[in-house]
C-alpha cells in the first residue's frame, strides 16, 4: 500500500542491471513530460488522463523530504551510554522477518512474470484477511513487493538526475539526444509502462490493476518528494509537481471502476482511499471511505493513523472533523483496542500539526496509549509508543503553549513505558522516530540508520534512568524488568 506509516522501514533502491526482464525489455527512447503523458493517456481509450489536476496538498506531512541524518550524536556518547545499560538490541524482529517474507514472494513472482499465481495468493490473503503478526495486511505486502522494483527504481532514478544535475549542467551538449541533453532516464517511465501491458494483457484481472494503479500512486509520491526536497527553480518544481499530479490521475483512472468490487475487499478499499492523498475531497466522503476501510480491518492501526492525517486542514478535513472521527473510530473499535483508537487517529496528526496537537484531548488520548498496549504488548508496539513519546513528540515543540503543554505531558509516558514495559530495544523504530515516522525520508544506509536509532534510544533511556545511574548503578534489562547492577 501507499508509503503513509506501513512500517515498511526502507526502500532498497535496486540498480538497472539487477531489473527483470520484463522491465529491461520494453526500455525505448520516448522521454519527458510529453512523452510520459501520451504513453499514459494511451495505455487504454477508456482509462485517458482527464487533463491537468490543481496542485494538492500533501496528507501527511508538509516537512520537505531529506536525506536522513544518519550519524550519532557520537561515537563516545554512544559508548557512554551503552556502557551505563545492559539491553538486548534487535535490529531485526520476528514481525518484520515476516513482512519481508512476504515482499521477497511477491517480488520473485513478479520478476518470474508469474502474474496469475501472484494475483491468486493475493486473492486468497484477502478473502481470508490474513494479517502478520504485527496486524499488517498480507495481501498488501505481496502487492508491495510486486511494485517495489518499478518504484524503487523511479526512486534510484530521481536520487541519480538530482546527484547529477550538476555536473550534467556544465558539460557540454553536443552530439548527445534529447533524452540525454534533458537529463531523461528511461527507468522513469518505461518500467510503470511495463505494468500497464502487463494490465492489458490482463484487463479482467482487479488485483493486478490494483497493483499497478498502486504503482502510480507510489510513484506519484516520489516525485512529489523530489519537488520538495531540492532547491531547484520553481519551472522544475511545477513539472516536478505536474508528474505527480499525473500519476495520481492515472491511478485514479484505474482504480475508479473497481468501487463495487472494493466494498467487499480490505485490499482493493485500502487503495481507494490512498487516493486521497492526490486529490481534493468531501470530508465525509473521506471519513466514510476510511471508516469502512477501518471496520474490515479493525486490528490494523494504520488506516486509522492516515485517517488522521487525511482529516488535517492541510489535506481533506477540519480540526472538528479530526476530533469527531478519533471519536468516532475509538467507538468503532472499542473491542479491538478500547480508547486506543482515538490515540491512533491523533497518532500522527498531532505529531505534524500544531493546532492538533493543542485541540487533542489528553487524558482520552493517554488513555488509549494503556488500552494499545493491552491489546498489543509486543515490544515492537512498546519500543513504537516509547520512541513516539519520548521523541517524536519532543522534536515538534512549536510556538503554540497549548500543543508544548500536550505534547510535554505525554511525552512523559516514555517513562512509565520503558521502566515499566521496555525488554529489548528495536533500533530501526526509534530512527524512524527521529524523522517523525516521514516515510520520504531516504535512507542511504541502513546501517548508519540502525546506528543513529540505536544512539538516541540509549540517550533517551539513561535520562529515563538519570537518578539510578548517578547514585552509582548500571541499568540491566532482562525479560522479568529492569535490574540495579554496581557500576
Amino acid at each position: 500500500m501507499l508509503k503513509p506509516h506501513t512500517q515498511m522501514w526502507t526502500h532498497l533502491s535496486r540498480l538497472h542491471k539487477e531489473f527483470p526482464a520484463w522491465i529491461a525489455t520494453g526500455f525505448s527512447d520516448a522521454s519527458g513530460l510529453r512523452a510520459e503523458k501520451a504513453q499514459l493517456q494511451n495505455a487504454s481509450p477508456s482509462d485517458q488522463l482527464s487533463g491537468q489536476a490543481e496542485d494538492v496538498i500533501a496528507p501527511v506531512s508538509e516537512q520537505q523530504s531529506s536525506t536522513v541524518a544518519e550519524q550519532p550524536e557520537s561515537e563516545t556518547d554512544a559508548n557512554s551510554f551503552a556502557q551505563k545499560l545492559q539491553i538486548p538490541i534487535l535490529n531485526d524482529c520476528p514481525n518484520s522477518q515476516n513482512r519481508q517474507c512476504l515482499q521477497d514472494r511477491g517480488q520473485f513472482l513478479a520478476r518470474q512474470e508469474r502474474w496469475s499465481e501472484l494475483s491468486n495468493l493475493i486473492r486468497a490473503a484477502d478473502k481470508k484477511q490474513s494479517r502478520t503478526g504485527g496486524g499488517l495486511p498480507e495481501a498488501d505486502l505481496l502487492a508491495y513487493g510486486a511494485r517495489s522494483d518499478v518504484v524503487n527504481a523511479v526512486e534510484h532514478a530521481l536520487q541519480e538526475r538530482s546527484t547529477k544535475a550538476g555536473l550534467s549542467n556544465m558539460g557540454t551538449t553536443r552530439g548527445k539526444t534529447a533524452r540525454q541533453r534533458s537529463g531523461e532516464n528511461p527507468v522513469l517511465i518505461d518500467g510503470v509502462m511495463a505494468l500497464e501491458t502487463l494490465r492489458r494483457d490482463h484487463p479482467k484481472d482487479i488485483y493486478l490493476t490494483a497493483i499497478v494503479a498502486q504503482a502510480h500512486i507510489d510513484i506519484a509520491w516520489t516525485w512529489r518528494a523530489a519537488a520538495a526536497e531540492a532547491l531547484p527553480s520553481q519551472t522544475q518544481q511545477e513539472a516536478q509537481l505536474r508528474r505527480s499530479n499525473a500519476h495520481f490521475e492515472r491511478a485514479a483512472a484505474l482504480l475508479t471502476p473497481l468501487k463495487d468490487q472494493s466494498r467487499d475487499s480490505a485490499f482493493l478499499s485500502a487503495a481507494q482511499c490512498a487516493l486521497f492523498a492526490g486529490q481534493s475531497a468531501d470530508t465525509m466522503d473521506v471519513a466514510d471511505a476510511y471508516g469502512a476501510l477501518i471496520d474490515k480491518a479493525p486490528d490494523n492501526p494504520r488506516p486509522m493513523r492516515a485517517l488522521g492525517a487525511q482529516m488535517l486542514p492541510r489535506a481533506n478535513g477540519s480540526y472538528a472533523a479530526l476530533e469527531l472521527e478519533a471519536r468516532r473510530t475509538a467507538a468503532r473499535t472499542q473491542d479491538q483496542w478500547g480508547a486506543g483508537g482515538y490515540a491512533w487517529v491523533y497518532f500522527d496528526a498531532m505529531a505534524i500539526d500544531e493546532q492538533a496537537c493543542a485541540r487533542v484531548d489528553r487524558k482520552f488520548f493517554l488513555d488509549g496509549l494503556q488500552d494499545i498496549l493491552c491489546t498489543d504488548p509486543s515490544q515492537e508496539m512498546i519500543n513504537l509508543l516509547a520512541a513516539y513519546c519520548a521523541v517524536t513528540l519532543p522534536n515538534t515543540l512549536g510556538s503554540s503553549a497549548a500543543a508544548n503543554l500536550n505534547r510535554i505531558e505525554i511525552s512523559k509516558a516514555a517513562r512509565w513505558l520503558v521502566r515499566s514495559h521496555l525488554r529489548e530495544l528495536h533500533p530501526l523504530i526509534w530512527a524512524h522516530a527521529c524523522e517523525g515516522f516521514d516515510n520520504n525520508a531516504r535512507i542511504t544506509s541502513l546501517r548508519r540508520f540502525a546506528a543513529h536509532g540505536q544512539a538516541k534510544a540509549l540517550q533517551c533511556l539513561t535520562h529515563i534512568f538519570r537518578d539510578e545511574i548517578e547514585s552509582g548503578h548500571k541499568i540491566s534489562f532482562t525479560p522479568e524488568g529492569f535490574d540495579l547492577l554496581p557500576a
